[in-house]
């Protein structure tokens, strides 16, 4: 269940000539497996080419190969973000060098601390593990959603009036730039979104994709190491981190396998103890929930988008386009 690093896939090969001018010593290079949209790196500077402030392994994060959104896969951004968060919430791996020279990679991208563990991808931990493992991930959103956002390096990182609307509004546009073909359930979805949009139920730091795969677990056990991606993160609705967190655990079975396995809370377990761990009203969650799967589903589309236009030739994106469908049909039987 550990995620080690392996050979770069075609067509994601970094420099390491380059990377290494930059660095000012040799490196090793190899790409983690996971995720669908940044890149991520091993480093390891090799040999006594130690370099002063840096440790001898790291991560390099950098956007996907080809032609990317207006404002999506901002280096520069989850960096600072980084820097901000890390102080308060220490899960939140360290920022540790951002390069905006595009003649070292021919993009923004930056390093961070490697932070060792198990990420649950494809296997489900022992059965006895799995409701501490449970119990941890409510607790480490609580913890996230705890951080104080009055302080000026957090509240600086987004702009809590108009939140939700802001997020229907860019995902429905992100929608219809990326849409192939006519899907109507996502539009008919997208249509109760507009007309419902609930008032907020707090300001917090928001993940915006606080999911299992998404943490780094302790090797011998169920305890939270690491927070990753924080590409999307900003100050919102607290409750919209958790209605997408239920995206993963509960509405996406290609996508969340691990957690429908036995041991696991359900749907309401995690809701309740979030809720006692907050002192949150949960009442309107069900709105948040459709948006989670609307969100994931517009993601997938946009991954699909960029393999049928020819940006990736990663095979795993070929039948994204069955996922969206599902994904659509699962938001629409949400609807009250």
């Amino acid at each position: 269940m550990r995620e080690d690093a392996g050979h770069a896939r075609i067509g994601e090969e970094v420099d390491g000539e380059s990377l290494a001018r930059w660095l000012g010593a040799p490196v090793e290079i190899r790409q983690f497996p996971g995720g669908h949209s940044n890149l991520t790196y091993m480093i390891r500077i090799q040999g006594h080419g130690a370099v002063a402030h840096l440790p001898q392994e790291m991560v390099l994060r950098r956007p996907p190969k080809g032609p990317l959104a207006p404002k999506a896969h901002d280096m520069a951004r989850e960096y600072h973000l980084l820097q901000a968060v890390h102080e308060q919430f220490p899960l939140a791996p360290r920022p540790l060098r951002l390069c905006q020279d595009s003649a070292v990679l021919g993009c923004d991208f930056f390093l961070m601390e490697l932070r060792r563990g198990r990420i649950l991808r494809d296997m489900a931990p022992p059965l006895p593990e799995r409701g501490l493992l449970s119990q941890a991930f409510v607790e480490t959103l609580a913890a996230l959603h705890a951080v104080d956002a009055g302080r000026p390096a957090i509240g600086a990182l987004g702009k809590p009036k108009g939140f939700l609307e802001r997020q229907v509004s860019g995902w429905g546009g992100r929608w219809v730039k990326a849409e192939l073909e006519p899907v109507p359930d996502i539009r008919k979805v997208l249509t109760w979104l507009e007309q419902n949009i609930p008032p907020l139920s707090g300001v917090t730091l928001v993940h915006n994709d606080f999911k299992l795969d998404n943490l780094v677990l302790a090797d011998d056990a169920p305890t939270v190491t690491a927070v990753l991606d924080w590409e999307m993160a900003t100050i919102g609705d607290p409750l919209f981190d958790l209605g997408v967190a239920l995206t993963y655990w509960c509405h996406a079975p290609r996508l969340s396998r691990i957690t429908s396995e036995p041991g696991f809370w359900d749907r309401d377990s995690v809701v309740q103890a979030y809720s006692r761990r907050t002192r949150r009203d949960v009442s309107l969650l069900g709105w948040y929930e459709i948006f989670g799967v609307f969100k994931l589903a517009v993601i997938v589309q946009q991954i699909y988008f960029r393999w049928r236009q020819g940006q990736t030739a990663d095979a795993r994106f070929a039948h994204f386009d069955e996922m969206v469908r599902e994904l659509g049909a699962t938001a629409a039987r949400l609807l009250p």
